[in-house]
């Protein structure tokens, strides 16, 4: 479906410039919403209240999913609510259904932060099914990043994070978006990514704070 997003600002575009319009899975323009609209008058029109940049890669999306535990709600008064590692997910003894249930929820969670892609080679089964359906982007290992922390925020202790939100959106490309409460890269590096309000992958809206 054809789509215009439209926030205050777009991530490393020129001052004015607040709108992307998607179709297809793919970006068919970057300008300035009052231009972008009329250009595409049959599109829908989503407003939103922050910066427009493109999704996010987490780096270490092999250890959150496949050596980290993703409590299910029912049993948070048991586990709590953060992912559990170490010793405390050997404890649990989990098969490769439980593997597979905590996977769909660290992808939820993933995407909650304005992830678009993971990085990394998924060895269990169930993991790897839950990562194929989930319809995040999968991208080779990055040794660059070797040392980032284990967390649901891509940008978690980078030495330059926003380095690490590339460019703006440029035409062509996938329309893997992410939206934050921010007014510019310099508060997103800072506030990180859990200040996302929507996530748009392959164009679809996947995630939307309530």
């Amino acid at each position: 479906m054809l789509t215009i997003h439209a926030a205050d600002a777009v991530l490393g575009a020129p001052d004015g410039v607040d709108a992307v319009a998607v179709d297809g899975g793919v970006v068919v323009a970057v300008g300035v919403c009052g231009e972008v609209g009329p250009a595409f008058p049959q599109a829908r029109l989503r407003r939103w209240s922050g910066l427009i940049a493109p999704g996010l890669v987490n780096v270490m999306a092999v250890a959150l999913l496949e050596a980290a535990y993703h409590p299910d709600p029912r049993e948070a008064d048991e586990l709590g609510t953060d992912p559990l590692t170490g010793d405390a997910v050997t404890a649990l003894g989990l098969d490769d259904a439980r593997w597979g249930a905590s996977a769909r929820r660290g992808l939820q969670r993933m995407l909650r932060h304005g992830t678009t892609a993971v990085a990394g080679t998924f060895t269990r089964p169930t993991v790897r099914t839950a990562v194929a359906r989930s319809g995040l982007r999968v991208h080779a290992p990055d040794g660059r990043d070797a040392n980032a922390p284990v967390s649901l925020d891509p940008l978690a202790g980078m030495r330059e994070p926003t380095d690490a939100l590339g460019g703006p959106p440029a035409l062509g490309d996938p329309a893997d978006l992410a939206v934050f409460a921010v007014r510019d890269a310099t508060e997103l590096a800072s506030v990180g990514a859990g200040s996302c309000v929507a996530t748009v992958l392959g164009g679809r809206l996947v995630f939307r704070s309530s």
